[in-house]
């Protein structure tokens, strides 16, 4: 088991023949939620199954006579890149300095340490994209997380699209949908693993953002950012209370009633919509609360099927829930249980309902027994593509703690996956994503003293969090190193750094003070673009600081002629550069990229037609990024969420750690995929912007400096 990868599939296999064939659920970011067989599924894991012990005489015949060959020399036997997203190049330096991180310390001193180079917007879905693909934005057409769609005027993710199956069969009151949904990537070109595997290579890739829907490969794949629960939502948290009194607007939570009955509480969790049924409603599943009878002090929740003990303050373990839709055909997820207070009022927390791994609804993994493997083998464990619910402790529903204990789980869930991931790929690729350190920096900034900004709030509790939490990467780092040999190649990486969120700039107020947007005044709806006078609009802003020009032939109801936008997009550059923050006598914005002169590719079409380029201190506000309006150009963050990097690229560049030396001055992040199939003596596509930058052997040759990123160059290769 531990010697070849090949191995590993066959207990994929064997999670198969073990795993119990159910009526489950599908659904996905967009396209709302359709109840389907598991069949579809398992059907699937069977036969590709079935098909590679059938076909393999034929295909290692195939493969030994028209696989590609390998046209350069293999510089490693295996190569480990362990991403910690968010990770700052100058905390970790001041950190390493201090004593603090003596493994990045030791990589530094044996192998290399420089500043990575990132991508125009700073942030994980675009870097992490050009990470996979080795190319500009313009080559794999991901911009944001939100972009606008143009025909219909909405925002909408940039990454995955999912359309329910176009044929059903009714049977009485019952629509019964005929075949599976279809989830379109919205990732262009080709990933280094894809590649990779076309030669004969085998990766293990765990958890790297924009990996969903999972791709076919010579591998196995778990998918991560974008993977949706079971409300076919990005994540919707439940918050329930018996206070009749207790209203709160959550943005991206739903408030439940409690309804208090002689024993206790009474409520009911809310589903998916049913789609078995026309006018089906929202699948729920009834529960009650009451006091547990072993006198603990605890509460006791029931659900129909099981009964859990419920302690203040104490997360329970993964539960599995069954919202059954008709007959044969039960919907399943997995959430945990917050009490958050018993007296005088009930409130309890309840994460987003996610996709059961061990039972999938649909494919998050590759092949699609690779979840139930990993289930089988360390339990269940959180699917959401941003399993860590930042929106809870932003919306004032959970506390630091509980947000820190629920960051520290999952971490652990993902250490338990790489190391297994690590234990048996001995030869290829393994890749892993971290996120903990860009989930907790979002949300503890505002306890940490920056040099420019200091902290805004003064809490000794949470005042080093960030801190340890890079104390922790580093320990994780040691682990790493200890597994490896002199024929692994190990990259460390950060996508993006971090600073201090402590202004918000309100694009679309700014567009319409300016003149360039008009405001419909009978509007209700706050965001999403519906406030907007399109027969009056000349541009207007969507996601994090993305522009576009209303464009006549191109958005829907375009009014700015063709010839008219370059002339356009010089004004709205010129003046927005001139923005004065009077209240801090700051400049919010760095620079304003032209999207004609910062990418390159069939793709370009797709992009904003500017990028803001927001000054450390300073992002984009929380109504712009979904197309709304705030009362103000520029007004304070008040949101926990205190920490970004949603900034000028060469301002918050990612880290890049190795135990070779590296032969650039200036990686870029584009240079990741390229240099691992330079390593394993792949030949570098043709279309590729970026370049091998590790030499191929140990040596002690002279590392390259420590790249300080020059503020007013526009970010590379673009």
């Amino acid at each position: 088991m531990r010697k070849t990868p090949r191995r590993l599939f066959l207990i994929v296999f064997c999670g198969i023949l073990l795993s119990p064939i159910t009526a489950q659920a599908y659904l996905g970011p967009g396209a709302g939620f359709t109840i389907v067989s598991t069949f579809f599924v398992l059907f699937a894991a069977f036969a590709s199954a079935f098909l590679v012990l059938l076909t393999w005489p034929i295909r290692w015949a195939w493969k030994l006579f028209f696989r590609p060959k390998r046209t350069g020399a293999r510089h490693a036997k295996r190569v480990v890149i362990v991403g910690l997203d968010g990770q700052d190049p100058e905390l970790t330096e001041k950190w390493m300095n201090e004593g603090l991180l003596p493994n990045f310390s030791r990589l530094r001193e044996k192998g290399a340490f420089a500043r990575l180079g990132t991508t125009l917007p700073a942030e994980s879905p675009v870097a992490w994209s050009s990470f996979q693909t080795g190319c500009n934005p313009g080559k794999h057409r991901i911009y944001d997380f939100l972009v606008p769609n143009r025909k219909s005027l909405m925002p909408e993710l940039s990454s995955a699209n999912v359309t329910s199956s176009a044929r059903t069969l009714k049977l009485g009151k019952y629509i019964i949908p005929l075949g599976k949904p279809i989830i379109e990537a919205g990732r262009k070109s080709q990933s280094f693993w894809s590649i990779l595997g076309k030669f004969g290579v085998f990766s293990a890739v765990l958890r790297v953002p924009i990996t969903f829907p999972p791709e076919k490969f010579n591998g196995v794949l778990l998918s991560a950012m974008n993977v949706p629960d079971v409300k076919g939502s990005q994540g919707t948290y439940f918050y329930f209370t018996s206070n009749a009194e207790d209203k709160r607007p959550l943005m991206s939570g739903q408030q439940c009633p409690l309804q208090i009955t002689d024993a206790g509480v009474k409520g009911e969790l809310p589903g998916p919509e049913n789609t078995l049924l026309k006018d089906g409603g929202e699948l729920r599943i009834p529960f009650t609360i009451t006091n547990a009878k072993n006198g603990s002090g605890a509460a006791s929740l029931q659900l129909p099927d099981q009964t859990l003990e419920l302690k203040k303050d104490e997360y329970t373990p993964w539960v599995t829930l069954s919202y059954k839709a008709a007959v044969g055909f039960t919907v399943k997820g997995i959430c945990r249980f917050l009490l958050l207070e018993r007296e005088p009022h009930t409130r309890l927390y309840v994460t987003p309902i996610q996709i059961d791994p061990g039972n999938p609804a649909l494919p998050i993994s590759h092949p699609v027994s690779y979840s139930m493997y990993l289930a089988k083998r360390h339990g269940p464990f959180a699917t959401l593509g941003v399993a860590e619910d930042t929106s809870g402790l932003n919306e004032g529903i959970i506390g630091e703690e509980p947000f820190l204990q629920q960051c520290q789980e999952i971490h652990q869930e993902r250490e338990k996956m790489f190391f297994d991931a690590l234990d048996k790929t001995r030869k290829g690729a393994v890749v892993c994503v971290f996120d903990i350190t860009d989930r907790v920096q979002h949300m503890f900034f505002r306890f940490h003293k920056d040099k420019n900004w200091g902290a805004s709030i003064n809490d000794a509790r949470f005042e080093h969090v960030i801190r340890d939490l890079y104390v922790q990467m580093d320990a994780l780092v040691g682990r790493v190193m200890r597994e490896l040999d002199d024929e692994t190649a190990l990259m460390v990486l950060s996508d993006h750094g971090f600073k201090p969120f402590r202004r918000a700039v309100e694009l679309n107020r700014w567009l319409q003070q300016n003149g360039y947007l008009t405001e419909k005044t009978d509007a209700q709806t706050p965001d999403l673009l519906q406030r907007v006078d399109w027969s009056k609009t000349q541009a207007y802003a969507v996601g994090f600081g993305g522009i576009y020009i209303n464009m006549a032939g191109r958005e829907a109801k375009g009014i700015v002629k063709k010839e008219d936008v370059q002339r356009l997009k010089q004004e709205i550059c010129g003046k927005l550069r001139s923005i004065r923050d009077s209240e801090h006598d700051r400049s919010p914005v760095s620079e304003v990229y032209d999207r004609d002169k910062a990418y390159k590719g069939p793709y370009v079409i797709d992009a904003p037609d500017l990028v803001v380029g927001f000054a450390p201190g300073y992002r984009v506000a929380w109504e712009t990024v979904t197309g709304g309006f705030g009362k103000d150009v520029v007004s304070d963050n008040v949101r926990p969420w205190s920490g970004d990097h949603n900034m000028n690229p060469p301002q918050v560049p990612g880290m890049l750690f190795c135990n070779r030396p590296i032969d650039c001055a200036s990686p870029h992040i584009t240079d990741i995929a390229p240099t691992v199939l330079d390593l394993f003596g792949v030949p570098i596509p043709a279309h590729m912007d970026g370049k091998p930058i590790m030499t191929g052997k140990r040596s002690t040759a002279q590392k390259a400096p420590i790249a300080k990123p020059n503020e007013t160059e526009l970010p590379q290769p673009i």
